[in-house]
């Protein structure tokens, strides 16, 4: 019989998507009376294959237009962050500012617009996240569910191979949909047009993570069939080896994160018992990653400095569990993060750090900044001053931060100052060239974003560069373990079979990094290590991804990050005095009002359009904000 299945959409959202512009999706679409059946197209490989690659490189016709973000592109991180000037996550945040004034701003003040949701669920020419999530389930489930119907598989282990990534990927986009708009019902078969209603509750925060679980570690079962663990045999040949494509370590990490938001306070349901299976999950990925060659790129010093590798200079890197590669791109790519001064658009958004931000890196001793207690602390050791403010401090704040006198090819020089300098400061009213109030994406702040940046500029234009999206990496999973150890079992304590505490555990990842251990005595406690353990993961995960974004979320800390004061430091020249050893003077000032964050109860989870909410019974829309 001649039937045409259909993945049960479970919003009114998905009811209104168009069909898939892949065109074997065409063909599944068609209506019955075509004659064009199933098996005829998943009966061969080459078509099997074709079909399910959508999940990777899909494309959908658009505003009069092929746009192929209807993918996982539009759940990776780096790919979102880098889309049209409108926002990236984290400038909803108070981890920076965004220059060029627009909806990110409104975002962040609480003022979320339709607007700004239907380029999150519809939009294609932007980042269509929710269709692509919907789309790629459903391709997940009818590739699970005919993959058998495939007559010429070569062997076993290619058919185990996509059967581990369909699960993944349906896991992945779950996954993605949870984090951003908390649980839905969760989509795992194929139903008729015959069976309606549409309308579903959502499932329990709990057991919509656990379906989610089950995905990856039926995933992981297929993986290890088809002896994916690790798809390159070590040389990091990323097209070669198809590296784009899950692998079994990634089943690992991504279980581990996801039983970790699970344990956290907006989650948490069983107590000591979620964060102790969140520790066990994190050590079995960090086992497996290491044991199949994964290693952690150092910060150590001049010749060991290649934790940029994660992010730009190579499609994959040996911390790399799982990556997304942008491919070699030119000087000019992602204007959106580096601002007007530094790209060939005056108004190139720019993503630039807060001085709130700043103050999370401690100083080269291990000393906290982020509070003026803190502060004059480490003044009084001698570890500090207000006037020479990016001296002595951790080593990361150097690769992750452009500041007033740091290193930038092309810049400086004349009557600014020094050469191949980034100079950020005012003399009297009148602004340096990287502050220049003429261009819209200026930085407010005082700083800029080095981190993804390999010095491309408008002023350094030979520079191609591969960039990556880390979408799993070794030093997330050390910073997972340590954060459910010490809930679980306290700074000192460990989890079965884990012989590692969670001190040492964040210590890996401060040692490699230059810094000094965590002081044993001084954090002492589980409520003394959180908070040190919430800035380490701040910084080694700063501006990579939407981690911090999330983070504050699950802690439920995003009350108090929204209810902050964003503050900025732009510089003032001055006459080098004892009191001014630089020749500038350094002054905390708020940002702009219309730059300031606010707090709103619905700011946990975006919600759909209202025209879609209204539209169901059953399922509840989230709050609008």
């Amino acid at each position: 019989m001649k039937k045409q299945f259909i993945l049960m959409m479970v919003t009114a959202v998905s009811m209104l998507m168009a069909t898939s512009c892949n065109f074997l999706e065409d063909y599944l679409d068609k209506a019955p009376e075509s004659g064009l059946q199933e098996k005829e197209v998943f009966s061969k490989y080459a078509n099997f294959r074709l079909y399910f690659d959508a999940v990777y490189n899909g494309r959908r016709y658009y505003n009069n237009g092929w746009r192929d973000t209807w993918n996982y592109k539009s759940c990776c991180p780096f790919y979102i962050d880098e889309w049209d000037q409108k926002y990236c996550f984290n400038s909803t945040t108070d981890m920076c500012d965004q220059g060029r004034y627009m909806e990110g701003h409104a975002w962040k003040s609480g003022n979320m617009s339709e607007t700004i949701i239907a380029k999150l669920c519809y939009d294609g020419s932007r980042r269509p996240i929710l269709g692509a999530c919907y789309d790629d389930i459903r391709i997940c489930n009818k590739a699970i569910r005919n993959i058998d119907m495939v007559q010429d598989f070569q062997d076993a282990t290619v058919m185990n191979d996509f059967l581990g990534q369909a699960y993944f990927m349906r896991g992945f986009y779950h996954w993605t949909l949870f984090r951003l708009w908390g649980p839905m019902p969760y989509m795992d078969v194929l139903l008729t047009l015959e069976d309606s209603p549409w309308d579903y509750e959502r499932m329990g925060k709990n057991e919509f993570v656990d379906r989610i679980i089950q995905d990856w570690d039926s995933a992981y079962y297929y993986f290890n069939l088809a002896g994916k663990i690790r798809r390159d045999p070590g040389t990091l040949q990323y097209g070669t080896y198809e590296m784009h494509r899950p692998n079994g370590m990634a089943c690992k990490s991504y279980k581990a994160r996801a039983l970790l938001y699970a344990a956290s306070p907006l989650n948490n349901k069983n107590g000591m018992t979620d964060w102790e299976e969140a520790a066990a999950a994190a050590w079995e990925a960090i086992q497996l990653a290491e044991a199949n060659g994964v290693r952690i790129l150092p910060l150590t010093d001049a010749s060991n400095n290649d934790r940029h590798l994660n992010y730009y200079g190579a499609d994959v890197c040996e911390e790399s569990i799982w990556t997304y590669s942008h491919g070699s791109r030119n000087w000019n790519f992602t204007a959106t993060l580096w601002g007007g001064h530094f790209m060939s658009s005056t108004s190139a958004s720019g993503i630039f750090p807060t001085q709130n931000w700043v103050d999370r890196y401690e100083t080269r001793w291990g000393d906290p900044l982020v509070t003026q207690a803190d502060r004059d602390a480490a003044t009084a050791l001698g570890h500090y001053n207000e006037q020479q403010p990016f001296k002595d401090r951790d080593p990361r704040f150097y690769k992750d931060i452009i500041y007033n006198g740091s290193p930038a090819p092309g810049w400086g020089g004349g009557s600014e100052g020094a050469s191949n300098t980034a100079w950020m400061y005012y003399n009297g009213t009148t602004p340096t060239t990287l502050l220049n109030t003429s261009y819209p994406g200026r930085s407010y702040t005082g700083y800029a974003l080095r981190k993804l940046w390999n010095n491309n500029s408008t002023k350094n234009q030979s520079t191609t560069t591969i960039y990556s999206d880390p979408l799993s990496r070794l030093s997330e999973l050390y910073l997972n373990y340590a954060e459910a150890v010490n809930e679980a079992y306290g700074p000192a304590g460990t989890a079965p079979t884990c012989p590692m505490n969670a001190w040492d555990a964040i210590d890996v990842i401060r040692l490699k990094s230059g810094m000094p251990v965590i002081d044993r005595v001084k954090y002492s406690t589980k409520d003394l290590l959180r908070p040190r353990i919430k800035n380490e993961r701040c910084i080694e995960l700063s501006f990579e991804g939407q981690f911090y974004y999330d983070d504050v979320r699950r802690w439920m800390d995003l009350p108090q990050v929204m209810g902050s004061k964003l503050i900025g430091n732009l510089p003032q020249k001055t006459t080098v005095s004892a009191t001014y050893p630089d020749g500038f003077i350094y002054s905390r000032t708020l940002l702009p009002p219309d730059r300031q964050p606010a707090w709103e109860e619905g700011m946990y989870y975006l919600y759909f359009l209202n025209s879609d909410g209204l539209k169901m019974k059953k399922f509840k829309n989230n709050p609008a904000w």
